[in-house]
């Protein structure tokens, strides 16, 4: 006798289908929300300068200067520089197409937030504005996904469609649809292989809360030799600080491991707090040690005015010359 009811196997690709359906409509919410309340604010306090988020290189020669520390020494004049005894680099006319990379890390501990909004929201706030902003003139995004290895790659292109496609891929890897996953990040595999999966140059936004296991600060280095790199940090003010609540089970988002902490402790609040700005220090130290600008992006700040004050900075940068990267915190 037939049966009228589903297999099994029919079932699980029938939810699967709504799975996925259900994300993209999210991701479409998501898109639309962000291009009526930041999108449209940036464009106003930009001014469509989108050239302070995102330098390339071009063909054409725009002017001369003295060669900076960490100038890329293919782009000296050799001629310039023998005649006026001083080392000078070409400074060239940007190429208004070019490709930026998201390095995204959408691991567990991504997913914490004290407040309203976890990392997670924050990091596809920032993806969902910048690939919109980019691509709206004709750049080409794409992003490498990470969740207990690197799970997707996606190629750059351009168009409101592409970047709900990324979004898309984002909330699928969310917490709820993500394996389990086993140990901590390893941040250095996923840049090793955006180094590999990305040949030519491009500016590469790495999306973290560079939680992770040791050893990534190589792999960002060599990043750094052949792309422009921002280091994009997520962090939650209870990362930080934590607040008297008493007795309170503490667990890693990333291995599991479960502690009881008493939080009334005053002793214990402050080497909490004097831990969490070591680890702040080091991080800052690290990421302008290997030459990359940071934007520190707060679960509970205003994604406008750090974006906003993220473009200000580059820009003063740009027009001074200047090759000494610097944290901006939202």
């Amino acid at each position: 006798m037939k049966s009228w009811w589903p297999s099994r196997r029919a079932r699980a690709a029938n939810d699967e289908r709504l799975a996925g359906e259900a994300a993209a409509g999210s991701a479409e919410h998501l898109l639309r929300r962000l291009e009526w309340t930041v999108i449209r604010r940036l464009d106003g306090l930009l001014q469509g300068d989108y050239r302070t988020l995102m330098r390339g290189t071009g063909l054409d020669l725009a002017d001369l200067r003295e060669y900076q520390h960490h100038d890329d020494v293919r782009h000296i004049d050799w001629n310039v520089t023998a005649r006026l005894q001083t080392p000078h680099v070409r400074v060239f006319t940007e190429d208004r197409e070019m490709a930026a990379w998201f390095i995204l890390d959408l691991s567990r501990s991504v997913d914490f937030g004290s407040g309203r909004k976890a990392k997670r929201e924050i990091s596809a706030g920032f993806v969902g504005v910048i690939a919109r902003l980019l691509t709206r003139h004709g750049n080409r995004v794409g992003a490498m996904v990470y969740g207990n290895d690197v799970e997707a790659v996606i190629p750059p292109r351009s168009g409101r469609r592409h970047v709900l496609h990324l979004l898309h891929a984002m909330e699928r890897r969310s917490a709820k649809n993500a394996p389990n996953q086993k140990g901590m990040t390893r941040l250095a595999d996923l840049l090793k292989s955006a180094a590999i999966l990305t040949p030519r140059r491009s500016t590469v936004f790495v999306v973290s809360d560079f939680l992770s296991e040791p050893g990534w600060e190589l792999p960002l280095a060599q990043l750094v030799r052949r792309h422009e790199v921002v280091a994009v940090r997520l962090f939650d003010p209870l990362e930080l600080e934590l607040p008297d609540l008493g007795l309170v089970p503490l667990t890693d988002a990333e291995t599991g491991e479960q502690l009881w902490v008493d939080t009334h402790d005053a002793g214990f609040r402050k080497r909490f707090a004097r831990i969490a700005a070591q680890r702040e220090t080091t991080l800052r130290e690290t990421l302008a040690k290997v030459g990359v600008d940071a934007l520190e992006l707060s679960t509970n700040d205003d994604l406008v005015e750090a974006i906003v004050r993220f473009a200000d900075m580059r820009k003063r940068r740009v027009r001074a010359g200047s090759s000494n990267p610097k944290a901006v915190a939202a």
